[in-house]
């Protein structure tokens, strides 16, 4: 496809020559009509003479000056209009079949560069508007994940706070599960010694050692024997007494005992330190402990001992 160009008139030839022609003759008219004019305004000279005379005479009148005739108006020469200015005729360059080619191949190259640029910015567009959606997307899946998230530590919250609830119930109630049953055990304890506290004191009657062994074994132990059963306890305690202790509570067992030192069955717990580690500590140091040593004084081993122990003695 080649460039379309304006059409233009061909220069006339002698064109130069035309224009010189009529200054020529403007110039000639006008000088004509400027001499025309400039002749018809001369004033005519007057020539004044005086005569002398030896004779006298009268004086001549003065002259009267005539009146100059007036000037003829000027003649209105109109103006020939000046020529119309002939347009300026270029002529249409020569385009060269090379020249042309060129050209056009130069066009299309900007046409195809053009072209690409609109599709590269029309990727870069698309491809922005993707990203912005992406992160629009990425942002929103995120925001979902952490309210989920929070939502779900709420609930693991709320089920701990549950547990935690029925825990703490549950150990109030075993508790007061085991203080009762505690008091119910001490209370058949000290209804069970104090049956045999009868029996003892109502005299058991004898002959000979044995009746005399029933009664020593029934009796109360010495200070000092029941001084020596306690160190051999606590000796055997293994216990680490926790800092923040309150107090010094004891725990108090009641101990069935057969004549050669050995428990007759398992110690009764009557009184409760409050302190469950201590408690199964100073059990175990008791059954460490049989068979308990003789009574110096007596020579033979209590029936029944109650044994007090504080976690801070140790």
């Amino acid at each position: 496809m080649t460039d379309e160009t304006p059409y233009t008139v061909p220069k006339e030839p002698g064109r130069w020559r035309a224009l010189s022609l009529a200054a020529l003759m403007h110039v000639l008219l006008f000088t004509f009509l400027w001499i025309g004019v400039r002749w018809q305004n001369d004033t005519p000279a007057t020539i004044e003479a005086e005569v002398w005379s030896p004779d006298q005479r009268e004086a001549a009148p003065t002259p009267v000056p005539q009146k100059e005739p007036e000037p003829e108006p000027k003649p209105v020469v109109k103006e020939a209009p000046p020529p119309k200015p002939v347009p300026k005729v270029e002529e249409p360059p020569v385009v060269k079949p090379d020249i042309a080619l060129e050209q056009e191949k130069k066009r299309k190259a900007e046409e195809k560069k053009r072209h690409e640029e609109e599709l590269r910015k029309e990727q870069e567009d698309k491809k922005r508007k993707e990203e912005e959606q992406r992160k629009e997307k990425e942002k929103k899946r995120l925001e979902e994940e952490r309210l989920a998230k929070l939502k779900e530590q709420e609930e693991a919250k709320q089920l701990e706070k549950q547990k935690a609830e029925k825990a703490e119930k549950a150990k109030k109630e075993a508790a007061e599960k085991k203080r009762k049953q505690e008091e119910a055990d001490a209370k058949m304890l000290a209804k069970m010694r104090e049956e045999d506290m009868r029996r003892i004191t109502g005299g058991v009657t004898g002959s000979g050692g044995a009746g005399q062994q029933e009664r020593s074994q029934g009796g109360r132990a010495d200070a000092g024997y029941m001084q020596k059963i306690a160190a051999r306890i606590k000796s055997n305690t293994v216990f680490n007494v926790p800092f923040d202790l309150a107090g010094n509570p004891p725990v108090e067992y009641v101990v069935e005992l057969l004549p050669d030192g050995s428990l007759r069955g398992m110690p009764q717990k009557v009184k409760s330190s409050n302190v469950p580690g201590f408690d199964d500590a100073v059990l175990r140091a008791i059954e460490k402990s049989q068979p308990f040593p003789r009574d110096a004084k007596t020579g033979t081993v209590p029936s029944r001992l109650t044994i007090s122990h504080r976690p801070k003695d140790q």
